[in-house]
């Protein structure tokens, strides 16, 4: 299928890079519903790379969130809400009435956020080694604070150590990570992290009714399993699978097998419909 990156401006403002594999606007006009990625803090749409590469029918929507990659970096709007609404303008933008979302990590918590305020525009939720609450400030939040510009290249390699990574992952993968670090200047950290610790529980404040799949690593140090069980509970019929060997970067870990698990659980909604 055929791919691009699109520059969009949103109504919020700011504009960002947003990939896009497939015939979008075909797939709207036909009723389709897009495959939406978020990616987590600190990283880029192409962290997905070869999420996207294993899903080659899939039309496919994955922006830089704000402060991101290439995205734009203003000074605020780094609360969650602000980012849901980024989010909601830019399907808006792009014609986009409904579509599946797939978030990984943090980027699974503001999925569960856009399942909360925005649900006629969720078809589906897939949380890969996504919180249930990241409320309080994390361990690491200090060292973050701590960050000045220009961002230490060590810095950023240290702090992939946060995440203990059970399988080989490539070292090119790795070093692209390490530029979504550096595209970030330290007051971008600082706030992107602080409108993740400061936000209500998306799933405290309401519960979540769209088909869901939970993916989470059993050697997960960051997320535990109790808190996905209480997801499963706060979202009605959704299903939690366990990858074991793995830790909490499933999507770096094992991108083959998520994309296996999704185009499953997408087939078993399309059946149903």
């Amino acid at each position: 299928m055929e791919s691009e990156v699109r520059t969009v401006s949103l109504k919020t403002g700011i504009s960002v890079p947003c990939f896009v594999q497939g015939n979008l606007e075909q797939t709207v006009d036909d009723g389709g519903r897009p495959l939406l990625l978020l990616h987590a803090w600190g990283e880029s749409w192409r962290s997905f790379d070869r999420l996207i590469a294993a899903l080659p029918g899939l039309v496919i929507v994955a922006p830089d969130l704000r402060g991101h990659g290439a995205a734009d970096k203003p000074t605020d709007g780094y609360l969650l809400s602000d980012v849901v609404e980024d989010i909601v303008a830019l399907l808006e933008a792009l014609g986009v009435k409904l579509a599946h979302v797939l978030g990984s990590s943090s980027g699974g918590y503001v999925a569960q956020q856009l399942a909360v305020s925005h649900p006629d525009l969720v078809a589906s939720l897939t949380l890969v080694g996504a919180p249930l609450t990241l409320r309080g400030r994390p361990p690491f939040a200090a060292d973050v604070e701590q960050l000045t510009d220009p961002i230490s290249e060590n810095w950023v390699r240290e702090s992939l150590a946060w995440y203990r990574m059970l399988h080989a992952v490539p070292t090119s993968y790795i070093e692209d990570r390490v530029q979504d670090g550096l595209a970030m200047p330290a007051a971008i950290w600082k706030a992107t992290l602080r409108g993740f610790y400061e936000a209500d529980p998306p799933t405290k404040t309401c519960d979540i009714s769209v088909p869901t799949l939970i993916l989470w690593g059993a050697h997960d140090h960051l997320v535990p399993r109790q808190h996905q069980e209480t997801l499963v509970g706060r979202i009605k019929g959704a299903r939690l699978q366990i990858y074991e060997g793995t830790g909490h970067l499933v999507l770096w870990e094992c991108p083959e097998r998520v994309a296996e698990d999704l185009r499953s659980f997408l087939g078993g909604l399309l059946k149903r419909r």
